[in-house]
């Protein structure tokens, strides 16, 4: 603790630049199976990819980051607090794979609602609001109706809720899901504008989740999974350089035929 932290008070937003997630021994079970078993990983500062098949256990891990799913045992720490603890709420952003905002709102009506539940005061909630429309584009959709929108113009009014409050950590359950290229270039580029930081304040943790596998290379590190399990966490160029192959998908082809089956996940 600085000498100037009181305490009990959040640790410094720069605190946030190593050890932003630790997982250890994480137990989730559904229906009497293992989801994760065992699971041991942490996530840093930048832009870190979670990357297997549709129900390989990444959107469980997710929620447990966030502290909305029910674990069976291990510990999940979040920026130096356990998950789902009241100290994080104003400093995790959550972006599930359904958009999470009302359709019978505007956008800004929907972001100056959000702003007040997240507790920002008006004038502080207003600059908020002008901020993340800029940040996902949408400042020309300000006043269109939520339900009048694109999938992908939708998905990007929950992800400027998520960055109303500049969140230290960024949790995202297939944010580019369904969207065209061009989109999923553009909110790549702005995951690594986030991790970057800007005016002097240290950069958001992204954690962002996929089934895609050239999305891979979009990221500054990598955790692969399978059946509930990490398989690899590397960078994408160490995860390819180990299996001896030119891409990502190549080497999770690798490494499953390589690694014993054991239960999965969802």
């Amino acid at each position: 603790m600085t000498s100037e932290q009181q305490p009990g008070s959040p640790p410094p937003r720069h605190a946030a630049a190593r050890g932003v997630v630790e997982v250890r021994g994480l137990v989730v079970r559904r229906g009497g199976r293992a989801v994760l078993d065992g699971l041991d990983l942490e996530v840093g500062a930048g832009v870190t990819g979670l990357l297997g098949p549709s129900g390989c256990g990444k959107s469980t891990l997710m929620r447990a980051l966030v502290g909305v799913q029910r674990t069976h045992g291990g510990d999940v720490t979040v920026l130096g607090e356990p998950a789902g603890s009241a100290g994080l709420r104003e400093r995790v952003g959550y972006v599930t794979q359904a958009a999470a905002v009302y359709d019978d709102l505007t956008v800004a009506e929907n972001l100056r609602f959000f702003a007040r539940v997240l507790g920002l005061r008006r004038g502080e909630g207003t600059s908020a609001v002008d901020r993340v429309l800029g940040e996902v584009d949408l400042a020309g959709h300000r006043d269109d109706v939520v339900g009048r929108l694109s999938g992908g113009q939708r998905s990007r009014v929950s992800l400027a809720v998520a960055l109303l409050r500049r969140p230290d950590l960024l949790v995202l359950d297939e944010p580019t899901v369904g969207l065209d290229p061009v989109l999923r270039q553009d909110l790549w580029a702005l995951f690594h504008r986030l991790a970057a930081g800007a005016d002097g304040e240290p950069g958001t943790a992204v954690l962002v989740s996929s089934h895609v596998m050239d999305e891979a290379e979009r990221c500054d590190r990598l955790l692969l999974m399978r059946e509930g399990r990490v398989i690899a966490d590397d960078t994408p160029a160490a995860v390819k350089a180990a299996a001896g192959v030119a891409s990502v998908e190549e080497a999770f082809l690798a490494l499953v035929h390589d690694a014993p089956t054991e239960g999965g996940a969802a």
